[in-house]
């Protein structure tokens, strides 16, 4: 996951200064959390203002073109700075402008399963070899985390890595917070901790998807927020899949220092 700031214009998008963007891998449960902890660390951790919206549409997905509904950059060019919005784009699929792994594998299997509006995913076994030739949605994911990783040496972007959140969630939102120029007391810390954790947020209709129809994310197939753990690729991949995925990886992602943790 990633967050960077002082955006500028994504295509048509307007001009407005100090924003912080949310971004993240080709992943969906995790998107919601850090959208959830921006949210909260954005309104001091006030319940009732995070309850105004469903969160999906609290920030605009500015690749969201569903017409006749409005697009993302039509929200984002009404809403007033600061803006906080959303994105899956690779860097390569955003504009020069616009600056002025496994176990994800098996997270987007599963929404992917459940997601109407995208193509049936198939088996796991077809599924992994779909992923590993990059031929989902938002491209290949070995190229979308180097881009990101690599523009951290040149702008404001800020790397948060799901398992640091689930090992220290305070440590880890304090972080967010100071990337946002936010001062956080440690009662307004604490409710956010609580109010972000996955089972809270599995309860919660505003951030676990159950208002968005069936003909659309069907989680009678697989709930949007599954198990919210660490290390369930486990239960997926077979050795010889591992072996692979680990022989790729070693490849694609050669000179990348990233540093991925597999288990808590």
């Amino acid at each position: 996951m990633a967050l960077t700031s002082n955006l500028k214009k994504q295509s048509q998008l307007k001009e407005v200064a100090g924003i912080p963007l949310q971004s993240t891998t080709v992943d969906n449960w995790r998107t919601t959390w850090i959208q959830k902890i921006v949210d909260m660390i954005e309104q001091d951790a006030d319940v009732e203002k995070c309850q105004r919206a469903i969160i999906q549409h609290r920030h605009p997905f500015i690749e969201w073109a569903r017409p006749p509904q409005p697009s993302g950059v039509e929200k984002a060019n009404v809403m007033p700075a600061p803006r906080i919005l959303r994105t899956h784009l690779p860097t390569q699929l955003l504009p020069s402008s616009f600056w002025e792994n496994n176990y994800c594998m098996v997270s987007y299997y599963h929404f992917q399963r459940m997601n109407q509006v995208l193509p049936d995913p198939g088996t796991w076994e077809e599924y992994f070899e779909t992923f590993i030739d990059g031929k989902v949605g938002w491209g290949s994911w070995f190229d979308h985390v180097k881009g990101w990783w690599q523009k951290k040496d040149t702008h404001q972007v800020l790397f948060l890595f799901y398992e640091d959140i689930k090992k220290d969630p305070k440590h880890e939102i304090q972080k967010v917070a100071q990337f946002m120029v936010k001062s956080l007391d440690e009662t307004v810390l604490d409710k956010i901790v609580q109010e972000t954790s996955f089972e809270k947020m599995k309860e919660n209709p505003m951030t676990n998807r159950s208002t968005v129809p069936k003909s659309i994310l069907d989680q009678s197939i697989s709930p949007f927020m599954r198990k919210g753990t660490v290390g369930d690729w486990k239960n997926h991949f077979t050795v010889a899949q591992n072996e692979k995925f680990d022989e790729i990886y070693r490849e694609k992602m050669k000179g990348v220092t990233i540093n991925f943790c597999m288990e808590l």
